[in-house]
C-alpha cells in the first residue's frame, strides 16, 4: 500500500495523534485525511487523469491523496505556470478535469472541487504496484516540458530507501515550505509523511522564521533556503533541536554547509536525483556527510560514470564523467515521447541523467552540473562550473554565483562567472587562479544585481548564456 499511513490499522493505531498535515493554516488528522481523501476518491474513480493545481493549501493534500486512493493518475501543474505552459501540459496530458483548485483560466476543463468537510468510509481496492500514480512535467530546458510518467512502485521504493538512509519513522515532525509540483516537495515531502506515518507541516513560504517557529525534528530546504536560514542566526540556532536537515534539488555552497554546522550543530544530509529517477544517492543520518558530496547510492540502486566515448571513468576523485543509474525507482518514459524515452537510457537500460560527476574510491559522489551548461571546454581542458562556484563563494565579496561557458573563437568557450556582491572582478579572476588550475579561472566576471532562477532554486543558467 502506498498510503501506508492511512489504512484503517495505522489510523487505528495512531488516533491520538492530531496532526498528520498543517498546510494552510488548517490542521487535517489522520482521521480527517482518510475520510476527506476517500469522498475525493469517490468523485474522481474512473478518471483517465486529473491536473491539480498545486498550491500549497488542503484542498491540494486532499486532491493528490484522493487521487492514489482511487488509482488515477494526476498532473501536479505549478501554481504560477503561464499560459503557453499550462496549455501544452494539459494538452498533452489529456488531463479530463481540474481537481480541487482551479486556475483563473481553466481552458476549457471541468472543475471538480474538493469538499474539506465530506468524508467517506468507502475501501477502495489497492491499485496495481506498477500502475501510473502521477505525471510530472519537467521544467523544459531542452524544450517544452516533457511528461516523466512515475508508477506507484518507484515511488514506493524511493520512500522506503530514503527512510532506510535517514532514519524517518513515525515519530518524525517533517517541515518544510517547497512547491508541491515537484518531487522534492510532493513525492519526498508529502508522499514520504504518507506512507512513513510522520507529522507533516507545510510552512507556505519557506522563510527562515517559520522555519524557526515550526518545531520539527526533520527540515528540507533547498539551498536558497539554508542560505537564507544561515544568514538568520536566531532561527537558524532555534533548528538545534531537530534530528535531520536535508538539501537538495541543487548544490549546497559549502559556506551555507559550514555555516549551518556551526549555527546548528548539524551537518546538512544532500542527496541526489531527478523527476526521472526520484533521488537515487544520498548521504545517511549515520553516516559521514562531507560538504560538497552527495553521499552514497540508496539500497538496492547502482550508479555508474562513463566517458564521452562510454568507456568507464575510474572513481578516484578527480575524473568526471558522465552519471548514469540504474534504480528500481526509474520512471515508465516521458509520456508520448518514444523518441526521447529511447534516448535517455543507454542499450542495457541504464539511465542517463545528464549530470556529470566524480565518486570517489569510497564511493561518495560529487556532483559537477549539467553537461549541457555546466562542463565548460575551454582551451582543450574540460572544467566542472561548480568547482569555480564553490572557489568563488569562498570570497568575502561574493553572495552568489554562477559559472558559465560562452563561445569563444579562440578558447571554444571561454568561462564566464555571474557574481552578486560586492568583489572587484580582476580580483577574482586572480583569486581563483590562485586557488586552483590558472586554466580554470574565469576570462571575465560580470557583477550583477540578482540571478536568474527558478521555483525550486536552481539557477536558470541557460538564461545567462543568451
Amino acid at each position: 500500500m502506498l498510503l501506508t499511513s492511512l489504512n484503517p490499522a495505522a489510523v487505528a493505531a495512531r488516533a491520538d495523534i492530531g496532526d498528520a498535515v498543517r498546510i494552510g493554516g488548517t490542521t487535517l488528522s489522520r482521521s480527517d485525511l482518510v475520510g476527506a481523501a476517500t469522498s475525493v476518491a469517490e468523485r474522481v474513480a474512473g478518471a483517465g487523469r486529473v491536473a491539480v493545481l498545486a498550491t500549497p493549501t488542503p484542498a491540494t493534500v486532499l486532491a493528490i491523496t484522493g487521487c492514489l486512493i482511487a488509482g488515477v493518475p494526476f498532473v501536479p501543474v505549478p501554481a504560477d505556470v503561464g499560459v503557453a505552459e499550462q496549455a501544452h501540459i494539459l494538452t498533452d496530458s489529456a488531463a479530463q478535469a481540474w481537481l480541487g483548485e482551479a486556475p483563473a483560466d481553466p481552458a476549457g476543463l471541468p472543475h471538480v472541487p474538493v469538499r474539506l468537510h465530506a468524508r467517506s468510509w468507502h475501501r477502495h481496492p489497492e491499485p496495481a504496484p506498477q500502475s501510473t500514480a502521477m505525471v510530472i512535467y519537467t521544467s523544459g530546458t531542452t524544450g517544452p516540458p516533457k511528461g516523466a510518467v512515475i508508477s506507484r512502485a518507484a515511488v514506493a521504493a524511493d520512500l522506503d530507501a530514503l527512510a532506510q538512509a535517514w532514519q524517518w519513522t513515525a515519530e518524525d515532525t517533517l517541515v518544510h515550505g517547497l512547491p508541491l509540483f515537484h518531487v522534492h516537495g510532493l513525492v519526498l515531502g508529502l508522499l514520504g509523511s504518507l506512507r512513513v506515518g510522520s507529522r507533516f507541516i507545510h510552512t507556505g513560504k519557506p522563510t527562515p522564521e517559520a522555519y524557526a517557529a515550526a518545531g520539527g525534528t526533520l527540515y528540507f530546504g533547498v539551498p536558497t533556503v539554508w542560505s537564507r536560514i544561515a544568514a538568520d542566526s536566531s532561527s537558524a540556532r532555534a533548528l538545534a533541536p531537530a534530528r535531520l536537515l536535508v538539501s537538495g534539488s541543487a548544490a549546497l555552497p559549502v559556506p551555507v554547509f559550514d555555516a549551518m554546522v556551526n549555527l546548528t550543530g548539524h551537518a546538512p544530509v544532500e542527496r541526489y536525483g531527478c523527476t526521472e529517477t526520484l533521488i537515487t544517492v544520498s548521504t545517511r543520518a549515520g553516516g559521514e556527510r562531507r560538504p560538497g558530496s552527495v553521499g552514497l547510492p540508496l539500497p538496492g540502486m547502482q550508479t555508474r560514470l562513463v566517458a564521452e566515448d562510454g568507456a568507464p571513468v575510474a572513481h578516484d576523485g578527480e575524473t568526471i564523467g558522465s552519471l548514469q543509474v540504474l534504480t528500481p525507482t526509474v520512471f515508465d518514459g516521458y509520456l508520448n515521447r518514444p523518441d526521447a524515452t529511447a534516448a535517455a537510457f543507454e542499450a542495457d537500460r541504464w539511465y542517463r541523467t545528464g549530470d556529470a560527476a566524480v565518486i570517489g574510491p569510497d564511493g561518495m559522489h560529487r556532483i559537477v552540473g549539467r553537461e549541457s551548461v555546466d562542463m565548460i571546454k575551454s582551451g582543450g581542458y574540460r572544467v566542472g562550473a561548480g568547482e569555480i562556484e564553490t572557489v568563488l563563494l569562498g570570497h568575502p565579496g561574493v553572495a552568489e554565483v554562477a559559472v558559465v561557458g560562452l563561445p569563444d573563437r579562440d578558447l571554444g568557450q571561454r568561462i564566464v562567472a555571474f557574481v552578486v556582491g560586492e568583489a572587484v572582478p580582476d580580483e577574482l579572476i586572480d583569486y581563483v587562479a590562485q586557488q586552483l588550475s590558472v586554466h580554470k579561472r574565469p576570462r571575465e566576471v560580470r557583477v550583477v544585481e540578482s540571478l536568474p532562477r527558478n521555483a525550486m532554486g536552481k539557477v536558470l543558467k541557460k538564461e545567462l548564456m543568451l
